[in-house]
């Protein structure tokens, strides 16, 4: 029987794949266990669950223009500004170990990455399903917006292609997609990274993993 003493962290986290700055959260998340791990002997036992959050969700699957040019329309700002921004994100990338080629993003709509997330969970999957997707946009220029090409990936974990392919035909993860949607508007989350530990505390943004190290230290004390 599992008691409160030894139940794993839950860890809640809302991002999009197209997101630049989830990327780096999730690595410097990971760098804060790992300090953890470094100081204690051990890392915190932590249960980490990805939930959906569409920045752009009126983008279009086929997107024609570079993710520059999506950004500078987007916000409304000139297309050097929005080159200066991807540049400085790209750089803090790198300082986190990450390569993003902004040049050979294929920007799209990530309704269906999303699905293909909440069936990753189903298998026990979602974590290698989240860093596969995240990697696939940023490093790699691969479309993450059709189906065909997300079931490729999916098989990559270890999902099985055909069955990926059917249930995104048939919107199966769809309504999850909406309720994690609600759920960040409920909880008035309005940008991402935002990460929600025990239930109780919200980190927004992709903090220095000193942060994440203090927020988890007080929320483990206090459990």
């Amino acid at each position: 029987m599992t008691t409160i003493e030894n139940a794993p962290l839950k860890v809640d986290v809302w991002s999009d794949v197209a997101c630049p700055w989830c990327y780096i959260g999730k690595r410097r998340f990971e760098s804060a266990l790992q300090r953890m791990a470094e100081r204690d002997g051990a890392a915190p036992e932590v249960e980490v669950e990805y939930h959906s959050f569409e920045l752009s969700p009126d983008t279009p699957v086929d997107f024609e223009g570079t993710a520059t040019e999506f950004l500078a329309d987007h916000k409304g700002i000139p297309l050097e500004t929005a080159q200066q921004m991807q540049d400085q994100v790209t750089a803090l990338a790198a300082a986190e170990g990450l390569t993003y080629r902004m040049d050979q993003v294929r920007h799209t709509k990530t309704l269906k990455a999303h699905e293909l997330l909440h069936l990753a969970k189903a298998f026990g999957k979602q974590d290698e399903m989240k860093e596969r997707l995240l990697r696939a946009y940023f490093t790699e220029g691969e479309h993450v917006g059709h189906v065909e090409d997300l079931a490729d990936l999916a098989a990559e974990v270890g999902l099985e292609r055909e069955a990926v392919v059917v249930a995104l035909n048939a919107g199966t993860y769809a309504e999850a997609v909406a309720d994690d949607i609600a759920r960040a508007r409920a909880y008035g989350i309005n940008g991402v990274p935002f990460f929600v530990l025990g239930g109780r505390y919200g980190v927004s943004g992709a903090q220095d993993p000193g942060v994440f190290v203090q927020v988890l230290d007080q929320v483990l004390a206090e459990a």
